[in-house]
């Protein structure tokens, strides 16, 4: 299994049944491919989507329905489109149960950085602010290092996307949340041990008793 098709499913096992989610650009789309169709999880894009799909049949593109990457995608029946300022009264308002975005960096106090210099050919801040500040549940879904060098952190080097803690980091090695106490292992990746864990986070990890694999299955539907 790929890395990120990992990452995908087992955040997807995150997202209740009957919720409203918000899914960043790039990796974290392909999260609504492992959701069940009838747990009627909800997908919200901050370009003013609620009710979003997965990427359509080829030929079927419609360029005027995109993602917030503007990436092509198509829509569940009942879907609803807004506009930008409704959107992110949705955002701001507290009404996401959870978002779940990419990272470039997660430090030990569980401080996301997500965004870079204007300029630069990298993402740039988008609505990944208002996003970590307003939803009820911030899940970061990323691949554990990035060229071979860490991407858990003791403290991030790049600017913060919020002073909000994050709720959840789900790599290819590992579940990790961030707790008063710092970072916890949950869970190992697929084949993955314990000391490989360690050996590329730069961060502290605490680390409690023997640390369960995770598991990948399709989130539950609804009762």
């Amino acid at each position: 299994m790929k890395p990120d098709e990992i990452i995908q499913r087992r955040v997807a096992r995150e997202l209740k049944p009957n919720s409203l989610v918000n899914l960043g650009i790039g990796l974290p789309t392909g999260v609504a491919k492992y959701i069940d169709e009838h747990a009627n999880v909800l997908f919200e894009s901050e370009n003013g989507i609620v009710g979003l799909a997965a990427k359509p049949p080829e030929g079927m593109d419609d360029p005027d329905l995109t993602d917030a990457g503007g990436g092509t995608v198509s829509a569940v029946p009942g879907a609803a489109t807004i506009d930008s300022a409704y959107s992110f009264g949705l955002i701001r308002g507290g009404h996401l149960d959870a978002t779940v975005l990419g990272a470039l960096e997660v430090d030990e106090r569980g401080m996301l950085a997500n965004w870079v210099v204007p300029g630069k050919m990298v993402p740039g801040m988008g609505g990944a602010m208002d996003l970590v500040t307003g939803a009820r549940r911030v899940i970061v879904a990323m691949n554990h290092t990035a060229k071979g060098a860490p991407k858990i952190v003791p403290k991030c080097t790049l600017p913060l996307t919020s002073i909000r803690r994050i709720s959840l980091i789900v790599t290819d090695m590992a579940v990790i949340e961030p707790t008063d106490a710092g970072l916890v292992l949950r869970e190992r990746g697929p084949g993955v041990t314990v000391e490989q864990i360690v050996a590329a986070t730069s961060a502290k990890l605490i680390i409690e008793g023997d640390v369960p694999e995770m598991e990948l299955g399709v989130a539950a539907a609804a009762a």
